[in-house]
């Protein structure tokens, strides 16, 4: 099983529901957990990671801070519609470091994923760092 950072997979990040200049979506990709991006104080919140071709995706590892609950959709057309469940997950609260979770996808084929933060342990979330493992 190799792990690889999302850009280096060639994959960015093309919607996301809050954005603040110090800490834009594009950090979630960059495979630096010292950068993050960070909600805006309300639930639900997303965004939608895009690959540059179909990728099959046996787990995702996601670094975070302050997320309670994430769910994960997918799809495998060209456009960021007509999302499917795959998963949802409760994440433990931490105290002080990340939050680190592997959430098996069940070797699921993929071009778009959304992560969507339901519910958070304060006001605000990060996110930073998304990888895949294949």
């Amino acid at each position: 099983m190799i792990e690889s950072s999302l850009a280096s997979l060639g994959a960015k990040v093309v919607v996301a529901s809050s954005s603040d200049e110090n800490h834009p979506p594009e950090n979630i990709t960059d495979g630096n957990t010292n950068t993050f991006w960070m909600s805006t104080g309300m639930f639900p919140q997303e965004f939608i990671i895009r690959f540059a071709e179909p990728t099959d995706i046996s787990a995702v590892t996601v670094d975070s801070y302050n997320v309670k609950h994430l769910k994960i959709e997918k799809n495998t057309s060209q456009n960021a519609s007509q999302f499917e469940s795959v998963t949802e997950k409760e994440f433990q609260q931490t105290e002080g470091h990340l939050q680190s979770n592997a959430i098996s996808l069940k070797g699921s084929g993929a071009t778009h994923l959304r992560l969507i933060i339901t519910s958070g342990y304060d006001h605000f979330a990060s996110v930073h760092r998304v990888s895949v493992q294949n």
